[in-house]
């Protein structure tokens, strides 16, 4: 139940991000490819440091609830104020701000989720809160679609954002409680260490014995983990950040409505709620760290075929695109839940904000590049091209890893 204003809190997140990037290209602002470029770049570099600002600090004082409370009021005074603003450049402020606040919240869910239950129940734990956050993604999606179709005004859209997150934050504040112990982690970092040493002395007593052995004691590679991480973020962050826009092209030059846009990160997000079910169920930790490198692969390979689309914008290269974003969002989702349950195994105790500040590094560079190659290049084959190479250099750090 705890989970539940994180539902409403994506339902906000889900409508702004196909809303934002149509809001600041609008004749209301003016903005271009670049500015959105900009914004999101602008955020997500301030969410680097914020990420593990508040993960050392929540650690630190083994109280998550209240950062979780701050996130979600600070996010909905926000959304207020963005309906009030008409100037570009004040949006990106706030936008930077906003992202800086939303990070508060990240490292302290990680937590309650790895703190509150065995490491053999993490990729459940995580596959459960995420595929909730996900259909309530899903629903912030309805809503855009809806507003869209029915024409409302851009400052309701923003107010209704604002009202969510307050909603969140009500939720949070009653179902939420910070766990009586805190020592999960510790544990399982522990039990690592002792079956580590368990196999290096087995393997050198069958060695002594003369017995020949095939398999390898070999410990995680957390610096190609660290690097896979940023390169697949940054990769995904080039592809979708500009994605709106080249998915409003299609939907223009194909004469359909523009509430079609939204529809199409409907579908993509109902992938993303099939992916997260998919990868709820248990796996073999070994056989998790192979899956991730095909998972990069088969976004590579996705991202490339994205390049069909760009050749004639009908009818039917609509539907290709948006089967295309359903597969990309499946696989996004195994992808995180297992990245997730490794990263809170491997990351130490009090430093809980790494893998925020790994996808964030990704995430906000690649929001600058994808819409600045667009802009500067006047066609969407240069992104997906980039973005197709960078997961397969992703997919070799998850093959060393």
């Amino acid at each position: 139940m705890w989970r539940l204003g994180f539902f409403f809190h994506e339902m906000s997140f889900g409508l702004l991000s196909v809303f934002l990037p149509l809001y600041v290209v609008s004749t209301f602002l003016k903005g271009s490819l670049f500015d959105v470029g900009v914004m999101w770049a602008a955020g997500l570099f301030l969410a680097i440091p914020a990420s593990f600002f508040w993960g050392y600090l929540c650690d630190k004082k083994k109280h998550y609830k209240r950062f979780i409370l701050l996130s979600f009021s600070a996010l909905a005074a926000l959304l207020y104020l963005f309906s009030l603003t008409t100037s570009l450049y004040m949006l990106i402020a706030l936008y930077a701000i906003m992202s800086f606040l939303h990070a508060a919240h990240e490292p302290p869910k990680n937590i309650l989720i790895a703190e509150m239950y065995p490491r053999e129940d993490w990729e459940r734990s995580f596959a459960s809160y995420e595929g909730l956050t996900e259909v309530g993604w899903l629903i912030g999606l309805i809503l855009g679609f809806l507003t869209s179709a029915y024409g409302t005004s851009q400052s309701f859209t923003l107010l209704l954002c604002s009202a969510l997150n307050a909603v969140a934050f009500g939720l949070s504040l009653v179902l939420v409680t910070d766990p009586l112990f805190v020592f999960e982690r510790k544990l399982v970092s522990i039990e690592n260490s002792v079956d580590f040493a368990y196999r290096g002395i087995s393997l050198a007593s069958k060695l002594f014995e003369g017995i020949h052995v095939s398999e390898r004691l070999k410990r995680e590679n957390m610096g190609a983990f660290c690097c896979g991480l940023v390169l697949f973020s940054l990769a995904t962050s080039i592809l979708f950040t500009p994605m709106p826009i080249f998915v409003s092209q299609v939907v223009k030059s194909a004469v359909l409505p523009s509430s079609l846009v939204f529809a199409a990160f409907i579908l993509n997000s109902v992938g993303g709620v099939f992916g997260y079910y998919a990868a709820g169920s248990r796996h073999d930790r070994e056989a998790e760290k192979t899956s991730l490198s095909r998972l990069v692969l088969f976004r590579s390979f996705l991202s490339f075929l994205l390049l069909s689309t760009t050749l004639a914008f009908t009818r039917t290269d609509l539907g290709f695109l948006v089967g295309i974003l359903v597969l990309l969002g499946f696989a996004n989702a195994v992808f995180i839940i297992y990245t997730e349950s490794l990263s809170m195994e491997l990351i130490p105790v009090g430093k809980a904000g790494l893998f925020n500040v790994l996808i964030g590094v990704g995430s906000a560079s690649g929001s600058f590049i994808g819409p600045f190659i667009a802009g500067q290049t006047g066609s969407f084959i240069y992104v997906f091209t980039v973005g197709g190479m960078i997961f397969l250099a992703a997919y070799l750090f998850f093959k060393i890893f």
